[in-house]
């Protein structure tokens, strides 16, 4: 079980402009502003996701933005929220990487992917019955 995820970004303050807004329609907010770091919650309030510019101390190896892009894939409660994200991060600059709809390797997902402004891959999805 993943306890938390750590994403390194080169403008804190407009990456977290854009997770504040494409996150709030999944229920996941911002629990802490740390310096340049932001901690978000899941709606149950554990904090699992960290997205920042400067590199912590405890960090040996320090990283970079865009070295090793990520996938990171989110749960929505249902296919509007998935929508919400989608026009939120647009809205905020990032890349379109497949728009909201039924994915064709398995029509229970509804999804959205949108390249962030670092490059990773994060996607909004919701499995239905």
């Amino acid at each position: 079980m993943i306890h938390h995820l750590g994403i390194v970004v080169s403008d804190f303050v407009r990456s977290a402009a854009l997770f504040d807004a494409c996150l709030a329609p999944l229920g996941i907010r911002r629990a802490v502003t740390d310096l340049d770091w932001a901690i978000y919650a899941a709606p149950s309030g554990h904090p699992f996701l960290w997205v920042g510019s400067e590199i912590p101390s405890f960090w040996e190896n320090g990283h970079e933005p865009s070295r090793s892009p990520i996938h990171l894939a989110f749960t929505a409660p249902d296919r509007e929220a998935v929508n919400a994200f989608y026009r939120a991060a647009i809205d905020l600059g990032a890349e379109d990487n497949g728009p909201p709809g039924p994915r064709v390797s398995d029509a229970s997902f509804y999804s959205a992917f949108i390249i962030d402004l670092d490059g990773n891959n994060i996607e909004a999805t919701v499995q239905e019955s």
